[in-house]
């Protein structure tokens, strides 16, 4: 029987806690990983050398920031709006099914290495946002600003579950490479990087079911939510009245 240390997941504990507690995620992630490389017990220096050396090598991941003054400047002029009125347009078109759909659009691109075909910057903000708010709004009516956050929360969380759970099944993906280095370089054989991503895919669908079946709910609770706004403002003019 081999005597297992359990020490190096304490890196995990950290995560699941630091989320739990919505923690700053770049702050978790690194005490995460102070924490690990202390469980081993890893030279500090050292220590430190590898979050520097892992940095460097994925300093080009920075290179978003250059589509975010294309971004502003396609803003400044009206791409929310239109995106906004497109959608108003469409019958059928819901909160629920334009969330779904790019949710199951945005994982499947990611699972083929397209991470850079969507995002935050350059397709949440810009024109994911405004389309289900416009699809909302034109099923509702006007909506209080709370209920907008909410529903602008929900369209960035479709992007950030999609693309965690999708990108693992591609096997040229950076975190794929570094688990399938850090396996060799401990001395566990016969796992390739195709393994992983093919052990990805139950993860990735599991994500897919469970994100899929909140939105179906979500549109009830945005009915539910406007209900309860009116009704609270409707005791509000009865109060001033009285």
């Amino acid at each position: 029987m081999f005597d297992l240390n359990y020490m190096p997941l304490i890196g995990i504990l950290v995560v699941v806690v630091g989320f739990a507690l919505k923690f700053n995620p770049l702050l978790v992630v690194t005490a995460a990983g102070l924490a690990t490389g202390i469980a081993v017990d890893m030279d500090f220096i050292a220590l430190i050398e590898t979050f520097g050396e892992k940095f460097m090598n994925s300093r080009q991941l920075a290179s978003f920031l250059l589509i975010l003054p294309v971004i502003a400047i396609l803003e400044r002029y009206g791409l929310q709006q239109r995106a906004k009125t497109w959608i108003a347009n469409i019958k059928g078109a819901t909160t629920t099914r334009i969330l779904s759909m790019y949710f199951v659009v945005r994982e499947c691109s990611a699972a083929l290495g397209l991470l850079s075909l969507a995002g935050q910057a350059q397709t949440v903000r810009p024109l994911l946002a405004p389309m289900v708010l416009g699809a909302a709004t034109n099923t509702h009516g006007d909506l209080p600003k709370p209920i907008k956050d909410l529903i602008s929360a929900h369209a960035a969380a479709c992007d950030n579950i999609a693309v965690f759970f999708g990108e693992d099944i591609f096997i040229a993906f950076g975190a794929v490479l570094l688990m399938d280095a850090f396996l060799k370089e401990n001395g566990i054989a016969g796992i390739e990087p195709l393994h992983i991503g093919l052990w990805a895919i139950p993860t990735a669908i599991a994500a897919l079911i469970v994100h899929l079946f909140r939105l179906a709910r979500f549109e009830a609770k945005i009915r539910n939510l406007i209900a309860e706004h009116k009704s609270q403002q409707t005791k509000n003019a009865e109060g001033a009245l009285s």
